[in-house]
């Protein structure tokens, strides 16, 4: 059976984390001197009181985490962490519903990007600290980040980490997982830095370069000003932005490997790199050609927006220069198919992820090939590794239930007054968790407020689903997950 007292355990510090979060943000409210104060001295009281509660029940526990306990466990993780982290935007009546700030705190740990708030200038800077440091933790996994800090409390950190890692290849990493997180961790943070210290030095002020060097790298979206990176009538900014964004894409195991080695050729070994790098490549250059011919862009201009924006949408990060609901339709199909294929996999971005295309185009030639040669044995093999027929077959399945559950969603939203372009591309954005969205009704550089409460909370289980690849959360519904044996 699940090992409850276990969870709570993990549950517990996993809350005294997240307070000592809060308290961060509660030290930028004392030193902005603005009125959020209470709210985050109110939200870590609560969030203690959880932490403490928890840590009671789960004192007795061992550390022998099951597989059962792991997929609960995360699952479990994010939705707390969610729920604790709406209280500072609900306590003080920034959002005055808690529908909404459970939306905007799930958005934010899930790295979506998808905001109900119209006008993000009016908050005080603590809880604009708050909204991209949920993001920034979420980017490499809540769990994930506890193995780094709390090695101890993670005998089942195996299980635990390929219950939230993304991509159906886990990359070779150190024996030890406490040691590979830690390292992970570095070069997420030395990104970090660099990122600040750029925008930065390209006219950023010091509270907006944490921000945005926070959302860019865990590829989350929120951003301190309405208008996103366009705010600051910057070209080197966006170009900068897009590098980052495109770097976190990138699978960070893989980029650990570079830096380690310090030989960039490593990045072209890796069959998933060289997808993700040509569908950038390939669907910059349509869409420049579209703006250019259809929008009458000059040549920069046009390269601009469709690389920002492209990089945008495949790495969902949900940042925009430009209106692409303006756009010729035709860019949206483009966009829309970003938003399904997603970055590598081992990055900070959502989505089906490039390492499944890779696979699927392997499949789709074997197919052929074993028409030609029925009797032939067709190893899969991606980058020396072979895939095995139960990982295809979990390949095939994510896909049917990926599909199942868009068209699901698609279809309630729009029984529900929303217009079919936003009810697809709403329920694609929240299972990628992309953020933006396509159409007029609420477009890409709207926010959701309008939406009904019940598609709100839908979005929010969405969210959590495309955060976890879905089967680690369904799987706790299924009967046979509850049985003893």
């Amino acid at each position: 059976m699940v090992n409850l007292k276990l969870i709570y355990k993990v549950l517990g510090s996993l809350l005294f984390i997240e307070a000592f979060l809060m308290l961060i943000c509660l030290g930028v409210s004392v030193y902005y001197d603005e009125d959020d104060l209470f709210a985050f001295a109110t939200a870590i009281i609560l969030t203690l009181i959880g932490a403490f509660t928890l840590r009671y029940y789960g004192r007795e526990a061992n550390n022998n985490l099951s597989r059962r306990d792991s997929y609960l466990v995360v699952t479990l993780a994010w939705t707390a962490f969610s729920l604790f982290g709406a209280l500072p935007f609900f306590i003080g009546a920034y959002i005055t519903n808690y529908t909404d700030a459970f939306f905007e705190a799930m958005s934010g740990f899930t790295t979506t990007g998808a905001t109900i708030i119209n006008d993000v200038e009016i908050l005080p800077k603590g809880l604009l600290f708050w909204r991209s440091l949920t993001q920034w933790v979420g980017g490499l996994g809540i769990v994930f980040f506890m193995i780094a800090v709390l090695p101890s409390m993670t005998g089942g950190s195996v299980k635990v980490f390929a219950a939230e890692a993304t991509g159906p290849v886990k990359s070779k990493m150190h024996p030890r997982l406490s040691a590979s997180a830690k390292w992970i961790w570095s070069i997420y943070i030395l990104l970090t830095i660099i990122c600040i210290v750029t925008y930065w030095l390209l006219g950023m002020g010091v509270f907006d370069a944490f921000n945005y060097a926070m959302t860019t790298t865990a590829t989350g979206g929120f951003g301190t000003h309405n208008a996103s990176i366009a705010f600051f009538s910057s070209p080197a900014m966006e170009y900068v932005s897009t590098f980052f964004c495109f770097l976190a894409g990138v699978n960070f195991v893989l980029l650990y490997s570079v830096v380690t080695h310090f030989n960039i050729k490593r990045l072209w070994h890796s069959s998933e790199f060289r997808l993700y790098f040509f569908l950038i490549l390939a669907f910059t250059i349509y869409v420049s050609l579209e703006l250019i011919l259809r929008n009458s862009y000059s040549i920069e201009h046009a390269f601009r927006s469709a690389v920002f924006t492209v990089v945008s949408f495949i790495t969902t990060t949900g940042f925009f220069n430009d209106d692409a609901a303006l756009w010729p339709h035709s860019t949206w199909i483009v966009l829309a198919v970003c938003m399904f294929i997603g970055g590598m996999s081992g990055s900070t971005s959502g989505g089906m992820k490039c390492i499944r295309g890779v696979m699927l185009f392997k499949m789709l030639k074997n197919e052929f090939r074993q028409m030609l040669h029925p009797s032939a044995v067709l190893p899969l093999n991606v980058d020396g590794y072979n895939i095995s027929q139960q990982r295809r077959s979990s390949l095939m399945s994510l896909l049917l239930v990926y599909l199942l559950l868009f068209v699901v969603a698609a279809f309630l939203f729009t029984y529900l007054g929303i217009d079919s372009t936003n009810s697809v591309t709403i329920a694609m954005s929240s299972l990628g968790n992309v953020g933006p969205t396509l159409g007029r009704q609420i477009g890409p550089t709207m926010s959701w407020s309008e939406l009904p409460a019940i598609v709100k909370w839908v979005c929010s289980f969405y969210m959590l689903l495309g955060r976890l690849e879905i089967f680690t959360v369904l799987v706790i519904f299924a009967p046979n997950y509850w049985n003893e044996n």
